[in-house]
């Protein structure tokens, strides 16, 4: 009787706070699932889906992403820069909410911690979540337009002697960005050669006013100069032939030695990865275990154990993504 009881109770508790909330929650509801839909209808894309969900409501952060604009440009990203900013803010902040909700349960249950400490440790990862997803946002039309400098500059050679031959065989500016355009997709000058062409056959605008402005977003200062001379030259009536083949022979000469650098600084880079990434963790990881073994340490987050597992499963794990991404920064793709 006592338990039928209770059950109504709790069925008369649970409709009134229906009948409560409903009315507070249903218009917010209501509004997210119309956004929803408005996203779906017109894009895809998830900067668009977070430009309709947050609006304006982020133009305050604008001003500190203001870098932001510039490097997406020069990264080649076809995003705007509101969405950009929206999605990078709303990542985050759903990043830091399923941070701070799983990381005190995972602490709670798996390592025994106390309440506050989990809680404690819940904040701090929740901020480190939000500050380290907007810092990633942030830095990544940076690393895209750094990899896009390197991809021209590497091929800058070839670049150059290939539309060196096209000049030499008689063929006028748009055509010989025309046939750069088509001979490789996985070329970066042949990526920036489509937009040339893009400009003057689509936008009816003139040769030379194209490549000035592929000159002002490429991210590369050699892939500019080169660009430069090019219409310098072009104006001038110059020989294009010339020109180019000078171009070549000079990019040519100094990636030879930015090769031969590489090569030092590659053996420097290993002797720091088996110092930092192998004896460093090895050392480490004895350590912590004989600590644990004899019962050394305090409770909490200085505890062996607890170390022991961030260093295994966070700490070296971070420092080997690191030093990859580190090696793709410095290494030329072809």
């Amino acid at each position: 009787m006592e338990t039928s009881k209770f059950r109504e109770t709790l069925k008369k508790f649970h409709k009134r706070l229906e009948n409560v909330l409903r009315p507070l929650l249903s218009p917010l509801l209501n509004r997210f699932d119309q956004r929803i839909v408005k996203g779906q209808g017109a894009s895809a894309k998830p900067q668009v889906f977070a430009y309709r969900l947050l609006g304006e409501k982020t133009t305050r952060l604008l001003p500190l992403f203001r870098d932001v604009d510039i490097n997406l440009k020069k990264a080649g990203m076809n995003v705007s820069f509101k969405g950009y900013v929206n999605l990078a803010v709303l990542i985050s902040g759903l990043l830091s909410v399923s941070t701070i909700t799983l990381v005190p349960l995972v602490t709670l249950l798996l390592f025994h911690m106390s309440v506050f400490s989990s809680m404690l440790f819940g904040v701090g990862a929740a901020l480190f979540a939000f500050a380290f997803t907007l810092i990633g946002f942030y830095a990544y039309p940076i690393l895209r337009a750094d990899s896009l400098k390197r991809n021209l500059e590497d091929g800058l050679p070839f670049t150059t002697g290939y539309l060196a031959i096209l000049a030499g065989a008689g063929l006028p500016p748009p055509q010989m960005f025309h046939s750069l355009a088509q001979i490789d997709s996985s070329l970066a000058a042949s990526q920036e050669s489509k937009r040339v062409v893009r400009d003057v056959e689509l936008l009816g605008i003139d040769i030379i006013s194209a490549l000035e402005s592929a000159s002002k977003r490429t991210p590369s200062e050699k892939f500019r100069e080169m660009l430069e001379g090019f219409i310098a030259t072009a104006h001038s009536g110059g020989n294009l032939a010339k020109y180019l083949s000078e171009r070549s022979r000079h990019y040519m000469r100094l990636k030879k030695i930015a090769l031969h650098r590489l090569g030092d600084t590659l053996g420097i880079l290993a002797e720091f990865y088996v110092v930092i990434l192998v004896a460093g963790p090895l050392i480490l990881v004895v350590m912590l275990t004989v600590m644990a073994m004899l019962g050394g340490g305090v409770p909490g987050l200085l505890n062996p154990r607890f170390l022991l597992y961030l260093l295994t499963y966070l700490g070296i794990p971070l420092g080997s993504v690191a030093f990859l991404i580190l090696l793709d920064m410095i290494t030329p793709r072809r």
